[in-house]
């Protein structure tokens, strides 16, 4: 049972640590080259739609970090999935002071009612989302070693 949790965790994580770097080094960047105003446009979207899914799949992995702990409180690697999970505790922290309060804004701008300085408030957002990146890939990394 240990096994199936310690495997539903990494895999549910994982595909958060990637949508996350993929926003950071691809879609972002991609929508970055747009023409005119299909760019921020497209971020607008992008912060709504995974705006409205990212917090509960954040919380879910850290359930499942929570319970693999627990049920593996006994085993090699619980350190390391505990630290995981602190390492994501501060992602969250980090996305609730830093990040959300970008994203808020940003998702209803429109090419119409965006602000003069919209450009330097999304480039803050991306220099925060790299560092929240890097912790979350930390965490990741940490799981996998708690594997093995």
């Amino acid at each position: 049972m240990l096994t199936a949790l310690e495997v539903i965790t990494t895999v549910v994580f994982g595909v958060m640590v990637g949508v996350e770097f993929s926003v950071a080094f691809v879609i972002n960047p991609i929508l970055s080259a747009l023409p005119e105003d299909s760019g921020q446009l497209g971020r607008a979207h992008g912060g709504r739609m995974l705006g409205a899914v990212m917090p509960v799949w954040y919380i879910g992995s850290l359930v499942l970090i929570a319970v693999w702990a627990i049920a593996g409180r006994h085993h090699e690697g619980t350190g390391l999935v505990v630290t995981a999970g602190a390492l994501l505790i501060l992602s969250v922290i980090m996305s609730l002071l830093l990040l959300v309060p970008i994203n808020n804004r940003s998702k209803t701008w429109t090419p119409e009612n965006r602000p003069a300085d919209w450009k330097q408030q999304s480039n803050r957002w991306d220099r925060f989302h790299y560092v929240r990146v890097a912790v979350i890939i930390a965490a990741f990394t940490l799981l996998v070693a708690a594997l093995a």
